[in-house]
């Protein structure tokens, strides 16, 4: 599809979202409308918001470069594949809400690869910068080997002599949410119940990642 058509659905979701129609259906309505892929509705769903939905989780962004002495808690896979989405190239979106995402929202498949250890690398490169006080980061149990991921993590934290730590719990949400600091994520579940949000997959990719191809809608006057 061309970029075009692309950024024309786009518009129309967003339209009927800021009217009030349910998410699910509309993205069904208007991929059809457009013939969308498979990854173009990915692209849609991960994307595109109503207004106030994006103005709320924009009025959560707590910059990264602010994160020095304070405790962050880590959504360890959504943020790791995002990342690894930028260094392989995959298809990535800068959202409404200004958060970047990877089109899949899924982490079932999650294997660990070489792109995984460079991703890791990028993510404590960035906090031996921003030195924040304490770094935990929670991993999904169900994926496989997320013990040993949280093992390798707790061995790197110690190497770069970074305070923190590594778990895998079977629903990182319930600590994620309410956490008595900066949460990283990209989840809109948790950004909606959560009151300060770093983007830090988004900070890595801008700043050392540098996709050649990441969707960035185009503004144009809202339709009345």
């Amino acid at each position: 599809m061309k970029d075009q058509d692309l950024q024309e659905a786009a518009r129309d979701f967003r339209y009927l979202l800021n009217h009030g129609y349910p998410r699910k259906g509309t993205l069904e309505l208007v991929g059809n409308r457009y013939q969308l892929s498979l990854d173009e509705r990915h692209l849609l769903h991960r994307g595109v918001f109503s207004e106030p939905d994006s103005t709320s989780r924009r009025h959560k962004v707590f910059p990264v470069k602010n994160l020095r002495n304070k405790k962050l808690a880590i959504d360890g896979h959504n943020v790791l594949i995002t990342i690894e989405a930028g260094l392989a190239a995959r298809p990535l979106v800068l959202a409404d809400d200004g958060f970047i995402r990877d089109i899949s929202g899924a982490s079932g498949n999650f294997k660990r690869t070489a792109a995984t250890d460079e991703a890791l690398r990028l993510i404590l490169d960035a906090l031996k910068k921003t030195k924040p006080r304490h770094t935990l980061f929670l991993l999904d149990a169900p994926i496989s080997h997320s013990g040993k991921l949280a093992e390798e993590i707790r061995r790197q934290l110690e190497r770069w002599n970074l305070p923190g730590d590594a778990l895998a719990i079977k629903v990182p949400e319930e600590l994620l949410i309410g956490f008595p600091g900066i949460i990283s994520t990209s989840d809109t579940v948790i950004i909606d119940r959560s009151s300060k949000v770093a983007d830090l997959a988004g900070f890595i990719i801008n700043r050392k990642v540098k996709p050649a191809s990441m969707l960035r809608w185009k503004k144009r006057p809202s339709r009345a």
